[in-house]
């Protein structure tokens, strides 16, 4: 449930630049970039995409890495991971011969065999020849319990905004004069065959500032989408309204999710036909419900009745109690300072929930009996990082993976207690031999512990010439955690380059306090955190400055650019993908508005203060030495506009300073819509790494 309303959080409605600067600000002349779809700046960037793979295509290794990146991709020898659906199981399939990727589905007792048969329900290339789009495909949402109906979701090139059209699984067919909604940000939910919860943009005004659905409505089959009832209304100046239904063998809930800021909401449940408000804190994630266990996992500590809920526990109490006026709420799992509660899911009997204890993943199933929750964890590899896959509702199947950055992904099934059985495993894409895996501890600025692991040759050299790439992140409480990576170990680690990720603070290794540490004017303790690592492996000589290179994505993309304009020492190339920039204008572009409860509101002279300080795009300097930066993103992007990479490579080619930039016109915030897509953007980084560290 928590992941079906969050799925709002990335439908972007996007917001034209603005024409005119404000009061005592200058002009910013390379606003114009930030028409996404004008003329002048897609020239602009086809030009300076053209020169960058004319510099990158002809690095030694790029035709190899390139090759070798796309046969993984397309690899028949991969894991489908399959989602439990009825009597079914469902997966999305890409490969060399569906470049835009098969929808299809199987039974468990074919999907058991090293090879299975699939039934086709969808091929997206025929699609996509057969309206003249490029769709890709953003998933399907099922009619339970029988999952023959589905709401399917269709990108235009990858962006968040989606076209959702009514498919019969069994027909394969799109259902003629169905359930249909025209290309915008939002998102449906069966109530039942005939009804639907719709968010989605329902003309002027039914949106928020953030460009999110602000009106959740009740749509009946066979009407006007116009003449849908309106069921809820949030502010605009929220981040986003959504309605979803969970269904459990008990009841079905109807659940409103009002999105306040990115970590404060409400959550209402429909009751007797009016939405009724739920008593938790405004910043716990509320969790659903289990065995009508109404579920919340809390971001603060909770002072309620006499009793303290701490901090980043995960809590229940019955639902009819709790209706009844009951507040004794019980704690079902309680992270210490070191691990953190990162998801929980359920099968029909079971609650699944995933720990992470000092960046190690671990898995405990929980049974509600006689009024009490009962633990037993899951046997797994150690580690490594452990990930819930699917889980039946209505059985206790469930599959999780288990993988480390020198161990490929295996996936496991386990059912009705039994432990947890090798159903499928990737073969080893590079030879592990050799290579190991530490975890390190840096200082921060502060004397915060920050840890991070390194991949690298048993046979290293601390001479400090070792190629190294950092990657971090550091926002948004999302963990970096141990990967199996083809290829990085195909372009990197083989090749005798040494990987590093980062676990600084902004993240959610050490749960909501970790997050919490590096919010809003506290945002320098994420990059101090990140500097002294880097400073760490110069300090034990893996690496030194020369020989350093760093990348991040999105929030990442942030992290980059702060540490290439704070620390130009420190580093001799970077990756800056999909990234914001300019944070004086960060909230006035696409889904910016909703993430001032993370960096601050600029427009507010006492946060723009601390904003300031770091912002890339105002701290580009004529007189600073910089590494050559490699900026890589996509037209498509519609979470994060492209106008932020585009605006800061031509600020810094102003001043006189060399940058390497791509711009895919398709992908979405992934930059990437198909495996060779993926591959070019995977062999073009690489390619520039090494012509920067050798």
């Amino acid at each position: 449930m928590r992941q079906h309303l969050k799925v709002l959080l990335g439908a972007i409605m996007t917001i034209l630049p603005m024409s005119t600067t404000q009061a005592g600000q200058e002009a910013d002349p390379y606003l114009w970039l930030e028409e996404v779809r004008g003329a002048k700046p897609l020239a602009w960037a086809k030009a300076h995409s053209e020169a960058t793979l004319s510099a990158l295509k002809t690095q030694p290794g790029f035709e190899e890495t390139y090759a070798k990146t796309l046969e993984v991709l397309d690899s028949d020898v991969r894991i489908p991971y399959p989602q439990f659906e009825g009597k079914y199981l469902y997966n999305f399939w890409k490969d060399k011969n569906n470049e835009r990727g098969l929808w299809r589905r199987t039974t468990l007792a074919e999907y058991r065999k090293p090879a299975p048969k699939w039934e086709v329900l969808l091929d997206i290339d025929k699609l996509s020849r057969d309206e003249g789009e490029q769709w890709v495909f953003h998933g399907a949402e099922g009619l339970y319990p029988e999952y023959r109906l589905f709401m399917v979701h269709l990108s235009r090139g990858g962006g968040d905004a989606v076209v959702i059209r009514e498919f019969d699984a069994d027909t394969k067919q799109f259902v003629k004069d169905g359930f249909s909604l025209p290309e915008a940000k939002g998102d449906v939910s069966w109530k039942d065959r005939d009804t639907l919860y719709v968010q989605t943009d329902f003309g002027p005004g039914s949106q928020t500032d953030s460009g999110y659905p602000r009106i959740a409505k009740l749509w009946k089959r066979g009407t006007p989408l116009s003449s849908a009832q309106t069921i809820f209304e949030g502010e605009t100046k929220d981040v986003a309204v959504g309605c979803g239904v969970i269904n459990r063998p008990e009841r079905q809930y109807d659940v409103i999710h009002r999105g306040i800021t990115f970590y404060t909401s409400h959550t209402y449940v429909i009751e007797a036909g009016r939405p009724l408000k739920i008593d938790i804190p405004d910043d716990a994630d509320f969790g659903g419900f289990f065995k009508n266990q109404m579920l919340a996992r809390l971001r603060s500590d909770w002072p309620l009745g006499g009793k303290t809920y701490p901090q980043g526990a995960l809590i229940s109490i019955d639902y009819d109690k709790y209706l009844k006026g009951n507040r004794d709420f019980t704690i079902v799992a309680e992270p210490n300072e070191r691990s953190n509660i990162l998801s929980f899911s359920n099968t029909r009997n079971l609650l699944l929930v995933r720990i992470l204890d000092n960046v190690k993943s671990q898995l405990y199933e929980y049974r509600f009996q006689d009024g009490r929750w009962e633990r037993k964890k899951v046997d797994a590899p150690p580690l490594g990082t452990l990930g819930i896959v699917t889980t039946d509702e209505q059985s206790d199947q469930y599959m999780f993976t288990y993988e480390g950055f020198l161990t490929p992904t295996s996936l496991y099934y386990a059912s009705d207690g039994q432990a947890g059985r090798r159903l499928k495993r990737l073969p080893n894409f590079f030879d592990p031999n050799g290579l190991q895996t530490q975890q390190f501890e840096a200082v921060s600025k502060d004397g915060t512990r920050i840890p991070y692991f390194v991949v690298h040759s048993k046979q290293i050299k601390l001479d400090g010439t070792n190629p190294t790439l950092l990657y971090g992140y550091g926002g948004f409480e999302i963990e970096m955690l141990p990967g199996y990576s083809p290829a990085t170990g195909i372009a990197w680690l083989t090749k005798g380059g040494v990987y590093v990720l980062a676990n600084i603070r902004g993240g959610g290794e050490f749960g909501p306090r970790w997050h919490k540490a590096a919010l809003k004017e506290n945002r320098q303790r994420a990059y101090d955190d990140f500097i002294a690592v880097a400073e760490d492996l110069v300090r034990r000589q893996i690496t030194s400055p020369p020989h350093l290179g760093i990348m991040g994505g999105s929030n990442g993309g942030l992290l980059m650019g702060v540490m290439f304009t704070e620390r130009p020492d420190l580093f001799k190339a970077v990756v800056c993908m999909v990234p914001l920039l300019d944070m004086k204008r960060y909230n006035k572009l696409l889904a910016g508005a909703s993430w001032m409860a993370e960096y601050g509101n600029p427009d507010i002279p006492e946060e723009w203060a601390y904003i300031s300080k770091y912002s890339p795009y105002q701290n580009v300097r004529v007189d600073a030495k910089y590494p050559q930066v490699f900026f890589y993103t996509s037209t498509a992007d519609d979470r994060v506009h492209p106008g932020h990479a585009r605006k800061m490579v031509a600020k810094m080619e102003g001043l006189g300073h060399k940058v390497y930039y791509y711009e895919n016109t398709e992908g979405g915030h992934a930059a990437a819509s198909t495996n060779k897509q993926l591959a070019l953007r995977t062999a073009l980084s690489y390619s520039y790494l090494w012509r920067q560290l050798r």
